[in-house]
């Protein structure tokens, strides 16, 4: 990846007046350097040096544009200096931590974990000792482990030593002799780590003078790359090749790119993906059904309002007010269905256009854009490491180029637990990550994978599939014991280094003479396997080191691969991996910055932290995140949704949403817990029309997307670039946008500003079709990842400090939005709403799996914490009736049916004890059962019936499972939408802020069981109105089937409407009863009480109400009463 970072090399930091120097020779000069840029009509554009230099800023379209030359018999590339692998080692084995008003520190560590250490490269692995006397230092190691030494005679030296003989001397410490190949510190000798070659420049001189700053890369070295750009340098096909002067200006925009298409041509184009739409004969009776429906319901409430029940109005006007809103409702939920679609992607053609070898790529290496996966976890508690930690090895070991991936874990507790199991995890990923290559295991989960109950061994033909099996498998339980045994030995070695400290302590007021009574303080520190202070939080809170307040702490525990496969061997590893790429994604652990008086922001506030710290590191165009409890289950996920990304049209997508499915729901799904009606129904439906909402987790985001900006629109960037001086900048991105008001928007960090149209311009599809009018270059994405340094990785850290974001648009405009509990809803609806789409993409195999509580309470309080962000969003500015004209009507309904929904439980309520009073009073809601009455219900339930088995057609849910959702539908809309309703009342009106605690995702206590958890019962005030809404239609059913039957003239027809509708209310109310019974009917006292109480209270209620006829007062202060 090509960076656009201005920091100096470590010689020019040294001598300032380097870098103004060449910049006067440069100003000074005056010769012109040609420059080119590809429009987004086709057409090439030149700009001349002056103007660039006039203009007084470097646009992104240059400084991303870069040009790889590929190896070639002649030219093959050379390994990266001692130097470059020196500090990438250093960043690796080095915790930063840093935050505000304190300086940023990088602590080289020893070793992370207690137990050894697989990955050579990771802090603690077994290696050489330094040479250098009294150095107690590490000898420098490659991906393979070997030890690097810098010198022919072999001489072992670490990475310290081995820099200050450079600085020194320069001459290495065991022979004496100069260190050979003197660009280790030189900013004028070229870099050849991307395989480029020394060409001359067009006019014949070395040009060195009169080249701008774009060709000096991140550590101040030449980079030919850039330098090609500059000169229009050409070699070989498939690169970022430039046309030559006449047809820069052709005026066909489709030919402006011949050079670099010649492969790509010879074969016919096809697309990455395609749209299925559903069949004439399901959709079209679909339709009209919806139509002759909603008709029927304008007729029907027509005739209800013009048809009073003159006997009962206020039973005939609740009634009413409450089939008119659930009119409304219908309409909000259903009009959005109208368009639902398919699609299906193409992995081998993916794979032709990315990944082939091909005369100008023989190595294969991968022109996909970067991938930056995110997962984020807060309290190691209630979120098991362990749960974690299987998310992980699963992400590094996707089907996805090895150099193009990159995983970030943040850890907002900021806990030494999760830290360590992180450093687990990328110890047995070492082993975990090649045994998947080799046998192309799924699912790349090892929990979910050595639980998997069919024949593991089905479609596995290597002979040594068994051994390497049982040998990972052991492998991994002696990993989950060290994971579960993390909590105990953090314990017990805080214990004893704070005991060592206390003796410390006392030994030195024994020898200062101070009061041996006086007590001793010390600090009771959690402390890390190196022998140091975490600087995160501390089992014993103190200051500085506590779960709201704590530095920020960043660690690079994978560095970034090699560019090239890095092949295993036989005795490389403990497995034979040999033919077997061995390399690992870089990993990245990050816990941000946290201080008193600070709105951390929640998960929003972790996921800008992500967005902005890896921007710096990796800078990948796309991200993809993940809540820690699920994981990829499909490897080729990942490629599927690349395939939207990539495809004609795919420029404009800000996200691609996968559905969520879920592990260890009990086979009845009592409580919806799958939701396929809203993933396969709902979220389907929406694809067809402006694209699904985004729902918290599997979701990958477009980068620039989430910055802010609004989609490329061809024909106002056309216009606007109709000069041949006109540079690219980010002002045609958004033209509100004053590029010296980054900062404002963006923060202060200069790499973090640099970086967005590096992003941009990674993020298009490839220009390898005449549609396709806003695309980049095939191979432009094949040039070698820059090596981190301590400089970029401590800018990292400054922009996840607490203070970074004030006085910015970060949660406003830019990232995750603020001030919402589903920040999600909110942050996908503020991308449509600038005019982006996105794409509901259903694989075949699962993409993604995770947990779900099954549990009833944390159900009800898991729906509570989603209404409530409803209601927080239809009071706020981000409700659809305030969306733009970019927002589609489908869309802005089912947005706005987002925002209503949790409104219906006031009807909802309301309309369930309807039936009761019904049946209590005597009365019905219409005066008689009338035949028109009667015909129009039927026809609404028989186009309700023939809806849904529609419905089920085309979306594929099976009747169950739609009848399961009804059914909670009902329960937590007279509960946990009600209670939403009240809370968001009280945050708008009265101010009153809403905390949440986190679902809990670990297991129950009872392991022989899996669905233990579904019979606990746990009281919440949740449960107090479905369980009297219950109690009440049970009553009311007993006392007027009494009352029918001793009537003098039965009236069995208002009974049975009565009845029937109660019996609707209890029958959709089942599984909450179920829930209340627990295990064996195992039920609560406190339902009994709660029933005794409302059953009694009511009967009398009653009585006192409508006394029974014919009773009168007895003499002597008594009464008697009958029952109906």
């Amino acid at each position: 990846m090509a960076s656009l970072s201005s920091q100096p090399s470590k010689k020019a930091i040294r001598s300032p007046s380097s870098s103004s120097g060449s910049q006067a020779n440069r100003s000074s000069s005056g010769q012109t350097v040609k420059f080119a840029r590809r429009t987004s009509s086709g057409r090439y554009v030149s700009l001349s040096r002056e103007d660039l230099d006039m203009s007084g800023e470097i646009s992104g379209d240059y400084m991303n544009y870069t040009v790889h030359i590929p190896p070639t018999p002649d030219n093959q590339p050379m390994d990266t200096s001692i130097a470059a692998k020196a500090e990438e080692q250093y960043v690796s084995n080095s915790l930063f931590t840093g935050g505000f008003n304190s300086v940023t520190r990088a602590h080289l560590m020893d070793k992370v974990i207690e137990s050894d250490v697989s990955h050579p490269q990771m802090a603690g692995a077994k290696g050489s000792a330094c040479s250098m006397p009294a150095c107690d230092g590490k000898v420098m190691k490659d991906e393979r482990g070997a030890d690097v030494t810098p010198c022919d005679c072999r001489f072992k030296i670490c990475r310290d030593c081995f820099l200050d003989a450079q600085k020194e001397t320069g001459v290495c410490p065991g022979c004496k002799e100069a260190y050979k190949g003197g660009d280790y510190d030189d900013d004028d000798t070229p870099d050849f780590s991307s395989g480029a070659l020394s060409l001359p420049a067009p006019d014949g001189s070395k040009g060195d003078r009169h080249m701008s700053m774009m060709k000096r890369n991140q550590t101040g070295e030449f980079d030919h790359n850039k330098w090609l750009f500059e000169t229009k340098g050409t070699y070989g096909y498939g690169n970022a090749y430039w046309p030559d002067q006449d047809d820069m200006y052709g005026d066909d925009g489709d030919e402006g790119l011949h050079g670099g298409m010649l492969e790509t041509n010879d074969k016919p184009w096809r697309p990455l993906s395609r749209t299925i739409p559903i069949p004439a004969a399901i959709i079209s009776p679909y339709r009209l059904l919806i139509a002759v429906r909603l008709v029927v319901l304008c007729f029907f409430l027509t005739w209800r309002i013009k048809h009073p029940n003159n006997e009962a109005l206020w039973l005939w006007f609740m009634s009413i007010v409450c089939e008119i809103w659930f009119g409304f409702s219908w309409i909000l939920d259903q009009i959005p269905k109208l368009c639902p679609i398919n699609r299906s992607t193409d992995l081998d053609v993916l794979r032709d256009k990315f990944d082939l070898p091909s005369p100008s790529n023989p190595t294969g290496r991968s022109d996909l854009p970067g991938l930056d996966v995110f997962v984020s976890t807060a309290d190691p508690e209630k979120e098991p490491p362990l749960v974690t930690a299987n998310t992980i090895l699963s992400i590094l070991a996707v089907d996805y180029p090895v150099e193009k991936l990159a995983c970030y874990i943040s850890d907002d507790g900021g806990a030494l637990l999760t830290f360590e199991a992180m450093a687990e995890a990328a110890s047995f990923a070492d082993m975990w990550v090649p045994f998947c290559r080799k046998h192309k295991i799924e699912p790349r989960n090892p929990e979910s994978y050595f639980s998997v109950k069919s024949d593991p061994t089905k479609n596995k033909m290597r002979s040594d599939f068994v051994k390497d099996r049982r040998r990972v498998k052991r492998e991994y339980d002696e990993f989950k014991v060290r994971i579960n045994g993390l909590p105990d030995s953090i314990r017990r070695r805080s214990d004893a280094f704070n005991a060592r400290e206390e003796m410390k302590m006392l030994k030195h007021m024994r020898e200062s003479g101070a009061d041996p009574t006086e007590p001793i303080k010390v600090q009771k520190a959690t402390w890390m396997a190196d022998g140091t202070h975490w600087p995160g939080t501390w089992a014993v809170s103190a200051s500085d080191h506590a779960k709201g307040d704590h530095a920020g702490i960043l660690q690079v525990m994978l560095k970034p691969p090699s560019s090239d496969p890095l092949m295993g061997g036989a005795d490389d590893k403990i497995l034979d991996f040999t033919d077997v790429d061995i390399r690992l994604p870089m990993l990245v652990y990050m816990s941000r910055e946290k201080r008193p008086g600070y709105d951390h922001n929640k998960k929003a506030g972790a996921m800008n932290a992500l967005v902005r710290a890896s921007a710096i590191l990796s800078n990948g165009p796309f991200m993809l995140n993940f809540d820690c409890d699920h994981y990829i289950y499909n490897c080729q996920a990942v490629r599927e949704g690349m395939c939207f990304m990539m495809d004609r049209g795919g420029e404009d997508i800000c996200y691609i949403q996968f559905p969520q499915r879920f592990e260890g729901i009990d086979p009845s799904d009592r409580y919806a817990n799958h939701n396929t009606v809203f993933f396969d129904g709902n979220m389907r439906a929406l694809d067809g029309v402006q694209g699904p909402v985004y729902v918290g987790t599997g979701c990958m985001f477009r980068r620039f997307a989430v910055y802010g900006f609004d989609p490329p629109r061809h024909d106002k960037l056309t216009q606007n670039i109709n000069s041949e001086t006109q540079s690219l900048t980010a002002t045609d991105f958004d033209p509100d946008l004053d590029i010296n008001l980054m900062p404002k928007r963006f923060g202060n960090s200069t790499m973090l500003s640099e970086s967005i149209p590096i992003a941009e311009f990674q993020g298009r599809p490839l220009a390898d079709h005449p549609a396709v009018k806003y695309g980049r270059p095939p191979g432009a994405l094949r040039i070698p990842r820059e090596p981190l340094d301590a400089a970029v990785v401590a800018e990292a850290v400054s922009v996840i400090s607490c203070w970074y974001e004030d006085k910015t648009e970060w949660g406003e405009r830019v990232g995750w939005i603020y001030g919402s509990v589903t920040e999600d809803v909110v942050t996908g609806y503020r991308m449509h709403n600038r005019g982006w789409r996105s794409v509901y993409c259903v694989t075949k195999r699962d993409a993604f799996r995770g947990t779900a509580p099954i549990n009833l309470t944390d159900r009800l309080h898991q729906v509570l914490r989603w209404a409530t962000g409803s209601v927080e969003i239809f009071f706020s500015r981000n409700n659809a009736i305030l969306a733009s004209s970019r927002l589609k009507l489908l869309q802005r309904m089912a947005y706005l049916n987002v925002g209503i929904y949790p409104f219906t439980s006031t009807f909802l309520i309301l309309y369930c004890f309807l039936p009761a009073l019904s049946l209590l009073s005597g009365h019905f809601i219409v005066q008689t059962l009338d035949v028109q009455f009667l015909s129009y219900l039927l026809i609404i339930t028989v186009c309700l019936i023939s809806l849904a088995i529609l419905e089920v057609k085309w979306s594929g849910v099976g009747l169950e499972e739609w009848w399961r959702n009804e059914q909670f539908w009902l329960i937590s809309g007279t509960s946990a939408h009600l209670a939403a309703v009240v809370q968001g009342l009280l945050k708008v009106i009265a101010g009153i802020e809403i905390s949440f605690t986190l679902t809990s995702k670990s297991a129950a206590e009872d392991e022989d069981d899996i669905f233990a958890d579904l019979y606990l019962v746990k009281w919440t005030s949740l449960m107090i109105p479905p369980i009297v809404i219950a109690m009440v239609n049970i009553i009311a059913m007993v006392v007027a089937f009494c009352r029918t039957i001793y009537s003098s003239t039965p009236q069995w027809s208002k009974f049975i409407g009565g009845a029937f509708f109660s019996f609707w209310v209890l029958a959709h109310l089942y599984p909450f009863a179920k829930g209340l019974m627990g295990r064996r009917r195992k039920t609560p006292t406190i339902v009994f009480v709660w029933s005794g109480l409302i059953a009694i209270t009511l009967s009398l209620l009653w009585i006192a109400i409508s006394p029974p006829k014919g009773s009168t007062p007895q003499v002597g202060g008594g009464s008697t009463f009958q029952f109906p």
